[in-house]
């Protein structure tokens, strides 16, 4: 099993949270074909909205992944996206300011931002327990 953090905004997170899936590198298959069906996601916001969303810097939701179906749905006439099923846990929000300094995958303190720019990554085992304690969510 490996333990994934997919970098989205709020607003993305909320719709996939609603409909139970996940996207990632702006509809891109690549990234989601890492995924088994079991593994642990938890997802980060550096804004509440994609363009003009305001700074948030927090964990926003978190669950397994469901299956191992890969499927694509049309988003518009000249957009189809990439998406996983998720089944989604209970939890709250959890700014990642406190853990920053606890968190192994984040190597560079100073410059802790840049992880996330790789959107979709595998973390250590003890870094997603530390969040999902952190977001108080009870993960099956």
């Amino acid at each position: 099993m490996k333990r994934w953090v997919n970098t989205i905004s709020r607003d993305h997170v909320q719709r996939g949270v609603a409909g139970g899936f996940t996207q990632a590198g702006h509809g891109k298959a690549s990234g989601l074909r890492r995924l088994s069906a079991g593994d642990p996601i938890v997802f980060y916001s550096s804004r509440t909205s994609l363009h003009d969303g305001e700074p948030l810097r927090a964990f926003t939701a978190i669950g397994r992944v469901a299956d191992d179906d890969l499927y694509q749905v049309e988003l518009t006439a000249d957009f189809s996206a990439w998406r996983r099923n998720v089944d989604f846990a209970r939890c709250d929000e959890a700014a990642i300011g406190p853990l920053i300094d606890r968190l192994s995958f984040i190597k560079d303190k100073r410059r802790w931002g840049y992880v996330f720019r790789f959107g979709l990554f595998e973390i250590p085992a003890g870094d997603f327990e530390l969040i999902r304690a952190s977001m108080h969510a009870d993960l099956q």
